[in-house]
């Protein structure tokens, strides 16, 4: 009787612990609008405001999910059940919802208005989008990036990782290689920027490949200006550099999950290592390498930070993500830059869905 007295108890509502919890969350509630409010007027001092916003953000939040769940575990057992994965779950569905559902139809919807929003024209942005020369000149560019960006990307990513496996040196090799990964895009476009860079003729070259170069007896070129539709792939080489090193982790963690006794008995078998690498190492990590690929293909394909750094999309280098910039920022016409940005979205979504259906075949097998 005791025993069943106790599991009653736990099981039934405590009216205290709920007023308890609710009047904490109204608080809560108060303080994180109020801090939104400090926020938003920007008023106190960068550092003071800085300092607020990470202890509204983590702080809020953790206060939030601390009352809910005094809240939830102070109902009955079956209410519990039902609403404890809600609390859990529920603010970030919210701010997924508001953060990024919501935009995307506002800008779905802005796409069909002029460049003021202020007249429904349908599909003209679209029409034109497709139609502009400046935007086939993008897209053309766009096709690049995604073709040599992720086959160079993917393909010596793998080859260093294998290389990198056989090595003494693999761990040095591999910190080498994955050390652009600590720089931002922005910071890589201006150091390579530097390296391309070209003075006028009577002024030293202090770019490094034109110094280069000139001390080899040649001629300065302006690599980003005049070469033609060549200097993309210049700009290229700056994501081959930074994505190097997370395709070859990758793939490098995969190579070490191919089960030894595949491959030795591929050997025993007289098998060469190119036919074991081709026959059994490659299927056997398919899977990764079709991720890591779709993956460095919706990054090309949403490229924007190294042509803005470099060139501004100027010199024939323009891509989707700079137009949508020069549209809605610099000429300030909201219907075509959102429907460029709704165009993007649209050609990621068949490479996130095959990705999305890859890494859940994986987990199946």
């Amino acid at each position: 009787m005791t025993r069943t007295a106790t599991l009653r108890s736990a099981n039934a509502a405590n009216p205290g612990r709920l007023l308890l919890g609710l009047g904490l969350l109204v608080v809560v509630v108060l303080l994180m609008l109020q801090g939104f409010l400090v926020l938003r007027d920007g008023n106190l001092p960068k550092l003071a405001n800085a300092l607020l916003a990470i202890v509204w953000g983590v702080g809020g939040v953790a206060a939030l999910y601390f009352t809910l769940n005094l809240v939830v575990e102070s109902l009955n057992q079956r209410l519990r059940n039902f609403l404890q994965p809600f609390v859990f779950v529920g603010p970030a569905a919210l701010l997924l919802i508001w953060f990024f559902i919501i935009p995307t139809f506002r800008t779905a919807a802005l796409s069909l208005y002029d460049r003021n929003s202020e007249v429904f024209v349908g599909l003209e942005n679209y029409i034109t989008t497709f139609t502009d020369r400046e935007m086939a000149l993008a897209i053309r560019n766009n096709l690049l990036w995604m073709v040599f960006g992720t086959a160079f990307c993917v393909g010596m990513g793998l080859l260093v990782a294998v290389l990198a496996d056989r090595s003494r040196f693999e761990n040095l090799v591999k910190i080498s290689i994955f050390l652009p990964m600590a720089i931002s895009f922005v910071g890589a476009g201006v150091i390579w920027k530097f390296i391309f860079y070209y003075a006028p003729e009577g002024a030293p070259q202090i770019g490094l490949l034109n110094a280069l170069v000139v001390s080899g007896g040649g001629q300065p070129q302006a690599w980003l200006a005049l070469l033609q539709p060549w200097n993309n792939f210049f700009l290229i080489l700056v994501l081959i550099w930074m994505q190097t090193g997370f395709c070859m982790v990758t793939f490098s963690a995969a190579l070490k999950g191919v089960p030894e006794e595949l491959l030795e008995a591929g050997r025993i078998d007289g098998a060469s290592e190119r036919r074991i690498f081709f026959g059994i190492t490659i299927p056997y990590i398919q899977g990764t390498i079709v991720t890591v690929t779709t993956t460095i293909l919706i990054f090309t394909l949403k490229v924007f930070d190294v042509v803005q750094a470099m060139t501004g999309g100027q010199f024939g280098t323009d891509v989707i993500g700079t137009q949508f910039y020069r549209q809605l920022f610099a000429n300030r016409n909201f219907g075509a830059g959102s429907a460029i940005a709704v165009v993007l979205l649209i050609a990621t979504i068949p490479i996130m869905v095959y990705n999305l259906r890859q890494m859940a075949r994986q987990k199946t097998m």
